[in-house]
């Protein structure tokens, strides 16, 4: 095992996407800041490196040319591609271009099999559950990488791990300083060729970084509305700088759910604005199951206010989609609850009777998810787990158990049912996640008592 510096003795920069993205080649959706804040950047920085993310660098206007410069003049790059982001990938291929070694590439262990290009390279893999990464294998992962940097910095000639100078002999990286210089007078051309020759719009001396961090302390406590407001100007400065290129999906998907958490100007307003926001991510016919669940959550609190057959119809149609794509409890769950309450409002017989069987389906696989994750999941051990791991473990296993409750309450188990609710209870973290499952049974309660099998004749002999 290598011995990590005391002492800060560089930067490590860090290529990867932020915030949760969907993995299509699993269809789960991943916390990539999960992996950042737990793995990677104790990680690097027990490796003695001062670890930088692109979200964190400090500067006004294009956000381009101290990226370009990290990616040259960084002792370290750590390149994620998880998720197969775009993103990561060019900026990795931009490294490889400037500098022959110091290079670690890592992956979640979804990806089974990357492009052509990148099979030329060691990429170390962990695993992640989504949400969360289990404590046992951020231990693990965080040690190998700390090992992994430390080891490639220790070594005299360092090895060449870009394929670029591998593969082509006799090639020198670029001098630095001129480099720099080239790419900083670059990027001020195209900003001033992009707004008419004026200098780029600035932040204000606010970075992307900070602002965010004051979107969070608002989202922590509540205040919704303001988390609103700072990520509308978050996105109009991304905008901004970098006219005409699209916009990230995660910026939308947060937005829209801070829209109609506010219920400002009113609650149904606001679920119409969210709504709004949601469609250009063409939920119809998108692959990324956070957009899914977002578009199902805001139709079904509109048909919950309206009791407007659209929404409910709108509402089905994300939980199911992204339910099979993902083949979670939480788009599960939703999506029964959801095809119960089709069922009871007055449909033709039949469509009612293929919605309440359809809905017992959806929760027998639900149980099965759920049991699967309490036994992959233990409880991490609070004596040698930080206080954050053992938070989110908490909150990840109410939800799963009020889940459970549900599920055997829906498939028509009352005792089992109540006794996995009321451990539930037992367990909350927060008061406001009992009420919320408390609300969600009071309104299903009466749905299951509409069973729609009435319909059938028992006397009836089968044909």
């Amino acid at each position: 095992m290598a011995t990590a510096p005391e002492t800060v003795q560089g930067t490590c920069f860090v290529v990867m996407g932020f915030g949760k993205k969907t993995d299509f080649e699993t269809g789960r959706v991943l916390d990539l800041d999960m992996s950042y804040r737990n793995v990677i950047k104790p990680a690097v920085e027990a490796a003695g490196l001062r670890c930088i993310r692109a979200d964190e660098i400090v500067h006004s206007g294009l956000i381009d040319v101290p990226m370009y410069e990290q990616l040259l003049n960084a002792d370290v790059v750590v390149a994620d591609l998880s998720t197969s982001n775009k993103n990561a990938f060019y900026e990795l291929g931009v490294r490889h271009a400037l500098r022959p070694f110091t290079t670690v590439v890592i992956s979640e262990d979804g990806i089974k099999t990357f492009p052509f290009d990148v099979n030329h390279v060691a990429v170390r893999q962990y695993h992640h559950l989504g949400e969360d990464i289990g404590f046992g294998e951020a231990m693990r992962f965080r040690q190998l990488l700390t090992d992994a940097i430390v080891e490639i910095r220790k070594k005299d000639p360092r090895e060449r791990d870009s394929p670029v100078y591998t593969f082509l002999n006799g090639l020198e990286p670029p001098a630095l300083a001129a480099t720099v210089q080239a790419a900083v007078q670059a990027a001020a051309r195209g900003a001033g060729a992009e707004t008419g020759g004026e200098p780029a719009p600035k932040a204000n001396d606010q970075t992307h970084s900070l602002l965010m961090q004051q979107v969070d302390d608002a989202q922590n406590r509540s205040d919704f509305a303001t988390a609103k407001s700072l990520l509308a100007v978050i996105r109009g400065m991304i905008k901004a700088q970098a006219p005409g290129r699209p916009e990230d999906p995660y910026i939308i998907q947060r937005l829209a759910l801070l829209t109609y958490k506010s219920k400002v100007p009113t609650e149904v307003r606001a679920l119409e604005e969210a709504r709004e926001l949601l469609t250009a991510l063409d939920p119809a016919t998108s692959n990324d199951t956070e957009t899914l669940g977002l578009w199902g959550a805001v139709h079904k609190r509109l048909w919950i206010m309206t009791k407007d057959i659209e929404c409910l119809d709108g509402a089905i149609h994300g939980y199911e989609r992204g339910f099979y794509l993902r083949n979670d409890y939480y788009n599960g769950i939703n999506l029964a609850f959801l095809l119960n309450a089709r069922a009871a409002a007055g449909a033709e017989p039949a469509e009612a009777i293929a919605d309440y069987v359809q809905a017992r389906r959806v929760r027998r696989e639900v149980l099965a998810i759920c049991e699967r994750w309490l036994e992959n999941n233990p409880m991490p051990d609070a004596r040698s787990a930080g206080p954050e791991a053992v938070q989110q473990a908490q909150k990840s296993r109410y939800w799963v158990l009020a889940t459970l409750g549900e599920a055997y309450l829906g498939l028509g188990e009352g005792p089992r049912g109540r006794e996995q609710l009321q451990a539930a209870y037992a367990s909350a973290p927060a008061a406001w996640m009992a009420e919320s499952t408390q609300e969600q049974i009071a309104n299903l309660e009466p749905l299951l008592e509409k069973s729609p099998l009435k319909y059938i004749k028992a006397d009836v002999p089968p044909r």
